[in-house]
């Protein structure tokens, strides 16, 4: 057997998670951010968030601020999501 046929089943393992991450991310942000705020405050010039960390960071606040009782993995989940979406932060 070709040794990268071996890598095929743990990419898809990866994609697969990945997918569910942005699934439960996106799921979570219509939920509970959007009733705050639209997605103009993703993509408005004059931003506050300007690197990953912040975004975490600000998807935290946000997630103490409204007592929403999220796991690490959620709010994960959901800076995973808004990044994809919106940031496109390394």
């Amino acid at each position: 057997m070709k040794p990268f046929l071996l890598f095929i089943p743990l990419l898809m393992l990866v994609t697969g998670v990945q997918a569910a991450s942005q699934n439960l991310g996106k799921e979570l942000h219509m939920k509970n951010c959007t009733s705050c705020h639209d997605s103009s405050v993703y993509t408005r010039a004059n931003r506050r968030v300007q690197s990953l960390p912040k975004l975490g960071s600000q998807v935290r606040l946000c997630k103490n601020n409204l007592g929403i009782t999220w796991f690490d993995d959620e709010v994960e989940a959901v800076t995973h999501f808004l990044n994809q979406e919106y940031y496109q932060f390394k």
